[in-house]
């Protein structure tokens, strides 16, 4: 039981990571721009983390962990910040060379901004709830950033809508799913307390954030570097 968060997070990382050596297009040769966003976005999440775990808004069960902490985080908890960006940033590089040069179109980006002003309209409703409240604001506000910078979110939904089902998988496992106790839990005080199955709706969101926040800025430190050369 100790080592279930690990072999979740195991099992979210080891096919991505065995397809990234295929030669026709190796995700291995992208990880330095990999390393560098989820380092930059991983900061990010990990002090929220840290601070909501910290406030008792979410916590971790023992039962489901191996017992080593970096703060108030568990290990398993950190690496749970490198293995799904991983298995989503790979997803997304493979759908560029499955799908190459498919572009925005109308449909998405008013969906996009359809989503962005719903989140920010939802998070201002609910502003004494601070896990809805952040997770809504944050994902509102860098929805409406994509889309000034007319960012291809072509790839980005594409990788988000086909990462859905491990998501409900993991996550639901995460949440209480085929088990006796959750392995987090959550404070209901805090969230609009709407379950999928298990799962608090924010989690979806949060982790639209999550993906798209990795896609991101991959795709910026990889062009960056690119137009140096």
């Amino acid at each position: 039981m100790h080592y279930t968060y690990l072999i979740i997070d195991i099992g979210c990382l080891i096919i991505p990571f065995l397809f990234s050596f295929y030669q026709k297009h190796a995700f291995y040769k992208e990880w330095k721009y990999f390393g560098l966003s989820c380092l930059l976005v991983g900061i990010f999440f990990l002090i929220w983390d840290e601070i909501f775990t910290q406030l008792g808004f979410w916590g971790f069960n023992p039962d489901y962990l191996t017992g080593i902490y970096v703060g108030h985080l568990p290990m398993e908890e950190i690496l749970f910040f490198i293995c799904i960006p991983y298995a989503c940033s790979f997803t997304y590089f493979a759908f560029q060379y499955l799908l190459p040069n498919r572009k925005n179109n109308a449909r998405i980006v008013k969906i996009n901004t359809f989503l962005a002003l719903f989140l920010l309209g939802l998070s201002i409703l609910n502003y004494n709830k601070w896990y809805t409240f952040l997770t809504f604001l944050f994902l509102g506000v860098f929805l409406l950033y994509l889309k000034k910078t007319k960012t291809n979110l072509y790839y980005y939904y594409l990788t988000f809508v086909t990462i859905l089902p491990f998501f409900f998988a993991s996550n639901g496992i995460l949440t209480g799913s085929f088990l006796e106790a959750p392995i987090v839990w959550y404070n209901n005080a805090q969230n609009l307390g709407i379950r999928m199955f298990t799962i608090p709706v924010e989690d979806t969101f949060y982790g639209m954030l999550l993906i798209f926040g990795n896609i991101y800025f991959h795709q910026y430190f990889k062009e960056k570097a690119n137009a140096k050369n």
